[in-house]
Parts: structure tokens; C-alpha cells; sequence
């Protein structure tokens, strides 16, 4: 089966879906329901998860991640043109790790959060325009309108949501209304 049918995203899906593809395999699960499976699964909700398209325009709400581990994974999974939601409570983020994958996949950067000085200071250099956003309405209106057919909004905060929001669950809602409502 050719890894492009397979339902989710991203090379660490990848590799996990050929683990459960093998593992099911094992366990004697006929090879057809495996593809049917691997072509159909759902993740789960606010990870990697498509919310719409508007003019051309993809939004994805990855609001689970909240360490710069899953938003490199997240990044890294981006095949098109990304403008970037991010920001939060910094937990002492490095994010050297994100620079090279920033410079290459992200046009602009939307900060959502109390204090965005350190995304700021992190991306200058790799992204030509990084704006302040103090709600997720704002920050999706601007996402939008810095965006162009064929590109992809992206939520993926690398930070944890307790400035603005109850927690991770409530930011994606916030970004899947938003959406919903341009």
C-alpha cells in the first residue's frame, strides 16, 4: 500500500500506522481490512485534525501540541505553504529545533498569548512577518487574511493554552468556531 493513501499525515504517522499494519498483520487481520483501515482511520480530535477549507485556504487545528516536540512533528507533516498559529504559556521552550523547519514551510506567524516576545526573538530571522493576537477570533482572522489558495493555517502552539484559554481542548474549539465563523 502506498504510504500517500494512508488517512493521516506526517512521517511519524507513517511509521506508526506500518507498525499497526504489521502488528495487525501478525495477529492474522486480512491484508484488505488493514488498507480499508489505514485509509479510514479518524485521529483524534485536536491533533493534526482538518477543520475546513475556505477559498483554497486549509485549517488545522493541532492545539494538543503544546511542546515543541509535537509542533515539529506537525510542521515537519506540512506539504504546502504554512501560516502559523503559535504561542501560549512558554514552558521554557527552546526552539532552536523549529528554525530550520520555520524558515522553510512558514510564510508569517500569528502569536496568540500574553507574552510573544520569545517567538518573536526565535522566528525574526526566519519568517519576514510575526504579529501579536490577543484571541483566537483575531488570530484566525489574520491567519486568513495573510493566507493564499493553496496554503494551510496551521494551529500548533508549541505551548501550553493557560494564559488565554481553559486548556488545549478549549483553544481548538475556539480555532474550529473561528473558522467556522469567516
Amino acid at each position: 500500500m502506498p504510504i500517500r493513501e494512508f488517512a493521516l499525515v506526517g512521517r511519524h504517522n507513517h511509521y506508526n500506522a506500518m507498525a499497526a499494519g504489521i502488528a495487525a498483520k501478525l495477529l492474522g487481520v486480512r491484508k484488505d481490512i488493514i488498507r480499508e483501515s489505514l485509509q479510514d482511520f479518524k485521529s483524534l480530535e485536536h491533533r493534526m485534525e482538518y477543520v475546513l477549507t475556505i477559498r483554497g485556504i486549509e485549517f488545522i487545528n493541532d492545539s494538543k501540541a503544546t511542546n515543541i516536540n509535537s509542533t515539529w512533528f506537525a510542521l515537519e507533516s506540512m506539504n504546502k505553504n504554512v501560516i502559523w498559529i503559535a504561542g501560549g504559556k512558554d514552558k521554557g521552550n527552546d526552539y532552536e529545533e523549529l528554525k530550520k523547519l520555520v524558515g522553510k514551510k512558514v510564510k508569517a506567524i500569528i502569536c496568540l498569548g500574553v507574552d510573544n516576545e520569545k517567538l518573536h526573538h526565535a522566528f525574526a530571522s526566519e519568517v519576514g512577518y510575526i504579529v501579536d493576537t490577543q484571541s483566537m477570533e483575531e488570530a484566525v482572522k489574520m491567519a486568513y487574511n495573510l493566507a493564499g489558495k493553496g496554503e494551510a493555517v496551521l494551529l500548533s502552539p508549541a505551548c501550553a493554552s493557560f494564559d488565554l484559554f481553559d486548556n488545549y481542548e478549549d483553544r481548538g474549539n475556539q480555532f474550529k468556531r473561528a473558522v467556522r465563523s469567516l
